[in-house]
């Protein structure tokens, strides 16, 4: 139980950005806009079209990544109606990355949409949404999902992970991890899913999501687990290992931090080590470090300019 706890600190999500930053609260705006996103998620993911237009303004404007433009609460609704119609079991993930205030009551959300089908592998859309205050409500005027057949610049920031891209494993006799990494649509972010399993049974999965956030110029990551985790981290590189300095909430609502390092050993073998751990105020035992390997059928070239 104690390798299986290790794991899941491993990959468990991350709340907010390192040092004095990272221990804030959003402001009471931006926590509602981001509460916002949530409600729509889960409106979304009941195929409730009713639900997912109540969130947008009476004159908001959805424009998909191929070109379609939905003006008025009434025609989304009924633009999402036809949507679930078609498209049955269809599931999303939002994830802001940032959010800039224009005015008081006026603020640009950018973030990531992961969209699952039956079936079908994950598909990410990056998004921009701008949200209005009205009546003390925040509110969407609009979503654009863009879509570019170019590779984006964040790949710039990103190539030096690129060497994770593919299928990882750690087993010992009490449990086993796996890791798949892949990037997004134009290279914009790496997305990673991952699974820890005991004695046969999954115990707990997840999604990870590596970006460049090019408003606090650094590399961010965002997770959410199937045990109720989500959260944020800050990822910096130190020669041939990456430092990652995060918090996260977990589902009992008590607040984590920790640094955990992930060291390049070789193209199929990195480790990874949490230190400095915390929760709930209360100090924590450092793991070790605990080697992974990439799974045979998925060997890659080097790619670390070391």
């Amino acid at each position: 139980m104690h390798r299986i706890l290790a794991i899941v600190a491993l990959l468990v999500v991350t709340l907010a950005a390192t040092g004095s930053e990272g221990q804030q609260k959003p402001a009471p705006d931006e926590a509602a806009i981001r509460q916002a996103v949530q409600s729509y998620v889960e409106a979304f993911n009941k195929g409730d079209s009713a639900g997912v237009a109540a969130h947008w303004s009476d004159d908001g404007v959805y424009v998909s990544s191929g070109g379609e433009s939905f003006k008025g609460r009434k025609k989304i609704e009924a633009a999402f109606k036809t949507f679930f119609a078609e498209n049955q079991g269809v599931k999303i993930q939002a994830t802001p990355t940032s959010v800039l205030f224009q005015s008081p009551n006026r603020a640009v959300e950018t973030g990531i949409a992961i969209v699952t089908r039956p079936g079908e592998n994950p598909e990410e859309t990056p998004y921009t949404a701008t949200h209005v205050k009205k009546g003390g409500v925040w509110k969407i005027a609009s979503v654009k999902d863009e879509e570019s057949s170019e590779v984006l610049p964040s790949l710039d920031h990103l190539k030096d992970l690129e060497w994770l891209i593919g299928e990882w494993v750690d087993v010992d006799e009490d449990s086993e991890v796996n890791t798949t990494f892949q990037w997004a649509r134009n290279k914009s972010f790496i997305t990673s899913s991952f699974s820890v399993s005991a004695q046969g049974k999954i115990d707990i999965q997840g999604t990870l999501v590596i970006g460049w956030d090019p408003v606090k110029k650094t590399v961010r990551s965002w997770t959410f687990d199937s045990a109720g985790g989500f959260g944020e981290g800050t990822w910096s590189r130190q020669g041939n290992q990456w430092v990652v300095n995060a918090t996260n909430v977990l589902v009992t609502g008590e607040k984590a931090s920790s640094i955990n390092t992930y060291t390049y050993v070789d193209d199929n073998t990195f480790t990874w080590q949490s230190i400095g751990r915390e929760v709930g105020g209360v100090l924590m035992p450092n793991i070790d470090p605990v080697t992974i390997v990439r799974k045979p059928a998925a060997e890659l070239p080097s790619r670390l300019n070391k």
